[in-house]
């Protein structure tokens, strides 16, 4: 495996765990509380499926999709580990006696070592943060929080429905228990730069975050993003800024922080733009092409 510059997910799960490691996306049938009845329309980027896969729609239950996906990953490697990751839209918002027994799912499969559960950071309190470290014992748990921008200015500008402090006070809160933290954060957001991103890596690596992934904004069909690209209104970042900015926020992290990710996902039926984030490959090879060329590693960049 080749070195990189940076904390990767995979070396730490593997020197964790000895093996490797497998995430199963799991869709809880559960919703957004910014898109709901009593929200404001969601963040501008959000497609209908909340970045997720859609399967509680088609009827799945967590226990198909689990076995699902253990199935498919067995038939190639039969000593993998597992990752349960609730990552479809806001996986905190329902009452603890709707989510115990979507997260009970996961026990009765010893090769699950790790559960992640995806959320918003104003989504979350002592009681479901109580229920989560129920988890903690025989697995490694994350909280996954999205704060997407250390701006405020800008999670106004993206209709994200919550502000920079409820991020802080979330994290400082999930730091009293037994459990990683994953900040979310995105490249690319309308109106930002260099110093907002400088800004957003300066946060996290001040916060007991554990872990971080950074995705590259890119615009879904179906969003307001989508109407405000046709009208002209946001350009979307080339490759070769989106490797640029990449690497200066991997060299502003705290060089304990993981790094789960360094790109987005986006499926190829959705994506409008940009249509390079689909060559995941190529989006890595440029952002360590950049470290390289500029000498960049994890918090090297940091004063």
């Amino acid at each position: 495996m080749t070195r990189v510059p940076y904390r990767a997910f995979s070396a730490f799960l593997r020197e964790r765990f000895g093996t490797r490691v497998r995430k199963i996306t799991l869709d809880a049938g559960l919703s957004c509380p910014h898109r709901d009845a009593s929200g404001s329309g969601g963040c501008i980027y959000c497609n209908a499926l909340g970045s997720g896969t859609g399967a509680a729609r088609r009827g799945l239950s967590v226990q198909d999709q689990i076995e699902a996906q253990m199935k498919a990953v067995r038939q190639r490697d039969d000593k993998a580990a597992f990752i349960a990751y609730f990552q479809s839209f806001s996986n905190t918002n329902a009452h603890v006696r709707i989510l115990k027994p979507l997260y009970d799912a996961v026990l009765p499969y010893p090769d699950i070592v790790g559960l992640a559960i995806g959320t918003r950071p104003d989504c979350v309190d002592t009681e479901r943060l109580d229920l989560v470290a129920e988890y903690a014992g025989a697995r490694l748990v994350w909280m996954e929080y999205g704060l997407q921008s250390g701006s405020d200015e800008t999670l106004r500008r993206i209709n994200r429905g919550h502000d920079v402090q409820t991020f802080i006070d979330a994290v400082n809160l999930t730091a009293g228990y037994p459990v990683r933290q994953c900040a979310h954060v995105i490249l690319g957001l309308p109106g930002e730069g260099t110093e907002d991103f400088d800004r957003t890596a300066e946060l996290v690596s001040s916060l007991p975050v554990t872990d971080v992934k950074i995705h590259l904004l890119y615009v879904a069909q179906g969003t307001p993003m989508e109407d405000m690209l046709r009208q002209g209104g946001y350009r979307p970042m080339g490759l070769p800024d989106y490797a640029r900015a990449a690497a200066r926020f991997i060299g502003l992290l705290r060089e304990d922080i993981v790094v789960q990710r360094i790109t987005g996902d986006p499926h190829a039926d959705e994506l409008v733009e940009p249509r390079w984030a689909l060559d995941k490959a190529a989006v890595r090879n440029a952002i360590l092409q950049e470290m390289a060329g500029s000498g960049i590693t994890q918090g090297s960049l940091r004063a």
